[in-house]
């Protein structure tokens, strides 16, 4: 009788470890997004895509395209946008490390806002002067060769589980506009 609840359990513990939340990012911080008007002195967990870095003489700002945070604080969505902000940090940061593009996340506490430009657009963002910059692995690219279930998937051969050499391309050929 026992068996059939650890099943069940098991599979929650295998959930929760899915989610986990990266040990410095951990602490209770207000749910407001960088597009929403947000009191000074807040304490923030926010992240997204790098925009831009500046390297200042005794610090490092990040300009981020903000992203709502998945259940373990990971930028999520790319097509979703919760606006810009600024995140200052003490210290030099490579900016060929934290290179446009790549996901960040930063707590820390907002210290006012700074009005810069967005092609000709005057753009108030918020700033938060960050304790934490965390830089997020690049995922992985998938590699057919190295994996162990090429090219048969788990449950043996499976013509649409790899396809071996991806799926069939014709090239149509137009000579509409040219002369021969």
């Amino acid at each position: 009788m026992r068996f059939p609840l650890v099943l069940p359990a098991l599979a929650l513990t295998a959930l929760a470890g899915c989610a986990t939340v990266p040990k410095p990012l951990q602490g209770d911080y207000a749910a407001t997004l960088p597009s929403q008007e947000g009191a000074a002195a807040q304490k923030v967990r926010w992240g997204g895509e790098i925009i831009r870095v500046d390297t200042e003489a005794q610090r490092t700002c990040f300009e981020v395209l903000a992203r709502p945070l998945d259940s373990s604080s990971r930028p999520g969505r790319r097509d979703e946008s919760g606006g810009r902000f600024l995140a200052c940090r003490a210290g030099f940061y490579d900016p060929a490390v934290f290179e446009p593009g790549r996901e960040i996340t930063v707590t820390g506490r907002i210290d006012g806002s700074e009005l810069r430009k967005v092609g000709e657009y005057d753009y108030r963002y918020p700033r938060v002067a960050a304790d934490v910059i965390y830089l997020w692995r690049e995922p992985a690219a998938y590699d057919r060769y190295a994996d162990p279930w090429y090219p048969y998937g788990p449950f043996g051969w499976d013509p649409f589980w790899s396809r071996p050499f991806g799926p069939p391309v014709y090239i149509i050929h137009s000579h509409r506009g040219h002369r021969h």
